[in-house]
This record gives C-alpha cells, sequence and structure tokens, in this order.
C-alpha cells in the first residue's frame, strides 16, 4: 500500500509508459489499448478504468468496482472541501493483478525499477497496482485505499507524512455496501466501523487492542514519527489510522484538522496539526492514549470525551451521578497518592434489550451480557495513571461494584462509568449515584 508522492500534472501513464514507448519509435497506447491485446478483462466507470487477469467467476462482483468507486470518489471530494462536478473529468487506472509477471509482459508494471516491488498494492500518480485478495471485502478495501492515494497524489499533490498518507487512505476506504431496493449497491463510508461485519479482514481495532493488553500501544507522538517502511506491518496501518480517525472525530481536535487537511499536504502537515489553534501537546496524547485503550467498534467521540479537571481534594464525603449513556466522567474529587475512602452507588441504568424486555443494571452489573471481563453495567472507578517509566498511560481500576474502598494510586482525580461497549452507549439511559467518603 505504498506511494509515491507526485504533484498535480500529466498522469503517470502519459510521463512513464508513453515515454516509454515514444523512446521505442511506437505509438503510445492507452492502458486499456495495452490490456486489450493481452487479453485482460476491463471495467470502466466514471473514475476508474480497472484492468485485471483474474478469472471472471460468478458473483464475484469486479463488475460492481468501478461504480463503488465511483461513489467513494464523491465522498472523498466531500471530505477535502471539493466539488466533484468540478473534477468530472478525473480518472485512475487500476491493475488488479494474480499473476504480475502477465502485466509486465503486456506493459502495463514497469520492469526497469519505476514502480518497487510491493506486497498487496502500490500507487503513483493517477495509476495504482494491487495483488487480488482471496476475500472480496478485502479486495474492495484495498483497491479504494489505493484510489484514495490516487485521489491525494493528484487532486491535492499530497507529499504529507507517511502516518497521514496512509492513515487517511485506510480511514477514507473503510465503508460497508447497503443495497436498495431495487438491488442497486449503495457506498456507505464507516470510517470507524459500527460493525465487525463491516470491515471484514481489516483487523485493525483488533491489533491495537492486543498492542494496548500487551503495554505497547504506540503514543500518537510515535505515530507521527513513523518511518515509511513500518508500514509493511498491520500494526503500523492500525495506528496511523487510528491518529487520522482521533483528530477527524474527537471534538477537541476535528474542527482544527478539518481546517489543517484543506492546507498544503506536504512534508510540514504535522508541524501544522500541531500548531493548530488550542492544540496542546500533553493534552492531545493523553486524548489519543484514552482513545486506544477504549477503542471498539462504533466507537462515540463525543459521548466518550472526558473532562480532565483536576478537581478539588476529597476531605468531605461527596455524591456524584454517573450518567449511563456516557464513558469516563470526572467525578470533581481529587485524590493524593495512597489516600484511602469508601463509596457507595445505587440506582439503575438501562443498558440494552433482550427480546422485547428493556434491561436495567444496579452498580453490580448485569450477568446476562459480559464486556472486556466484567458484567455489563458494572460500576467502575478509576484514575489516570502515567508511569514514570516506559508503561503506557491509561485508566487503572481502583474499584468497582455497589460498595467498597478506594485506595488511590496516584495524585489526581476519579473518574466513574460503566462497564459497557463505546459503541453502545447512545440507547443507554439512567444514572446511578455514588457517594464517596473518606475516612
Amino acid at each position: 500500500m505504498h506511494h509515491t508522492p507526485r504533484s498535480r500534472g500529466p498522469g503517470f501513464w502519459a510521463l512513464a509508459m508513453g515515454l516509454t514507448l515514444a523512446a521505442a519509435g511506437a505509438a503510445a497506447e492507452s492502458p486499456a489499448d495495452l490490456a486489450r491485446r493481452a487479453g485482460l478483462q476491463i471495467f470502466a466507470g466514471r473514475h476508474l478504468t480497472l484492468l485485471t487477469d483474474r478469472p471472471r467467476r460468478a458473483d464475484d462482483g469486479l463488475d460492481e468496482l468501478p461504480g463503488v468507486f465511483d461513489q467513494a470518489f464523491a465522498t472523498w471530494c466531500l471530505h477535502y472541501g471539493l466539488d466533484p462536478a468540478q473534477h468530472a473529468s478525473w480518472r485512475a487506472v487500476g491493475c488488479l493483478m494474480v499473476d504480475r509477471e502477465r502485466f509486465r509482459a503486456a506493459g502495463l508494471l514497469p520492469a526497469d525499477g519505476t514502480i518497487p516491488e510491493f506486497e498487496n498494492g502500490f500507487c503513483a500518480a493517477d495509476c495504482f497496482w494491487l495483488m487480488d485478495q482471496s476475500n472480496p471485502d478485502y479486495r474492495r478495501h484495498l483497491l479504494l485505499h489505493e484510489g484514495v492515494h490516487a485521489f491525494t497524489l493528484t487532486l491535492r499533490a499530497a507529499d504529507a507524512p507517511p502516518w497521514y498518507t496512509e492513515g487517511i487512505a485506510e480511514y477514507l476506504a473503510t465503508h460497508r455496501l447497503d443495497r436498495d431496493g431495487v438491488a442497486a449497491l449503495r457506498f456507505v463510508p464507516t470510517p470507524l466501523p459500527r460493525r465487525r461485519a463491516d470491515a471484514e479482514q481489516l483487523g485493525r481495532i483488533e491489533r491495537l487492542r492486543q498492542l494496548h493488553d500487551a503495554g505497547s500501544a504506540p503514543s500518537l507522538a510515535a505515530v507521527f514519527a513513523t518511518a515509511p517502511q513500518a508500514h509493511r506491518a498491520l500494526g503500523a496501518y492500525a495506528a496511523s489510522w487510528a491518529a487520522v480517525a482521533f483528530l477527524a472525530g474527537h471534538p477537541a481536535h476535528r474542527e482544527a484538522f478539518a481546517a489543517t487537511e484543506r492546507l498544503p499536504l506536504d512534508r510540514d502537515f504535522t508541524s501544522r496539526v500541531r500548531a493548530a489553534p488550542g492544540w496542546d501537546d500533553r493534552a492531545a496524547s493523553r486524548d489519543f492514549a484514552a482513545f486506544v485503550a477504549d477503542l471498539d467498534y462504533g466507537y462515540d467521540f463525543d459521548r466518550m470525551a472526558i473532562d480532565w479537571s483536576p478537581g478539588a481534594p476529597l476531605t468531605a464525603p461527596r455524591t456524584v451521578s454517573v450518567a449511563g449513556d456516557r464513558g469516563w466522567q470526572n467525578t470533581g474529587g481529587s485524590l493524593e497518592q495512597g489516600q484511602q475512602i469508601s463509596f457507595t452507588a445505587s440506582g439503575r441504568i438501562t443498558v440494552g434489550q433482550a427480546s422485547a424486555y428493556r434491561l436495567q443494571s444496579s452498580p453490580d452489573g448485569i450477568t446476562l451480557r459480559w464486556y472486556r471481563g466484567r458484567p455489563v453495567g458494572r460500576l467502575l472507578i478509576a484514575q489516570w495513571v502515567e508511569p514514570d517509566d516506559d508503561q503506557q498511560p491509561g485508566f487503572r481500576v481502583l474499584a468497582e461494584g455497589a460498595s467498597g474502598t478506594i485506595t488511590a494510586a496516584t495524585a489526581g482525580p476519579l473518574f466513574v462509568k460503566l462497564n459497557e461497549s463505546p459503541g453502545e452507549l447512545a440507547d443507554h439511559g439512567g444514572e446511578f449515584t455514588v457517594t464517596l467518603a473518606p475516612p
């Protein structure tokens, strides 16, 4: 999924293939001409000419790919504030390959080192190549990923750092397909997938979860410094996608990030992100770490946004409400490291539905449903801990359930929430009442 930076201007085929053929004394042929002569299949839409040596199979969906690409093109224009009508003539050439040597023999894959060896896909200006995939959903995703590269390289003259170029390609390529009443396909962008089935075989969320659980989730600074060659590994793609999704979705960053994306996408892009109004490296790093820690399908940025206020020393009893439809909530009470207090909780929260009945949870949670090793709806009390060593920062759960004792892990505020997936909060209601009491 690598790409070659190239500014707006003549496309790859005009510069590479046409000049090569002209030097050989032959008339320049279009990619479609070369494909026909080689006996390849050709599928064409408004914005994509797809060439492939993949044998035709029933219901393989190849003939639908140009139409999906055309719909995705409109989404990409919207993201960057471009008018699709003004770029109606824009086209890319995609080569879907089973046998790359057949494309070399046809003159459709340069053999002179212009295009480096690649494992899955590569883009150069308005042309891209991708290896065939056994999973049709991943094949389509990879096609769109390379299509985003072609779009940004030609229409945005993109030469931004790798975390952004690969992250935005993943972000804008992620989608699901719906069919309307007459069975026509509809491209639905899902930059942060709502369901696992919307992103079959991508594995980004799962990989980030593995890294987090192993204590090696990347920091935002580490993502910003990602080297180009690192994107041969799923973890780097997942982290770059997460950084773009975070900056594009978090309420504290999305407006400034969108404005930055309208500026040149050059090698100073990261510096522009960090120079945006209101940017604070420490706060952004903490928000990103909290996002990665709780990341799951359907992650709701607005409901998961965190108030990091330091709070007041908890020296007297304090009663707080815990909303059922929010992520970590600041209690307004702060503890010193090692300080102990007790807590009691009451109330009921609706946490979904089973058959015709609304499920309700007490602070102990419901054993009918579990999430990350705990009953759904269970009250969790935590502090944000940033270790002095190389361990990753994160929320450390200090207590849970209806009552108990809390021993502060660090100096700082207490946070509370119910145990639930961050994608399942919208239909929750009610609140717990929690009383925090020093000795």
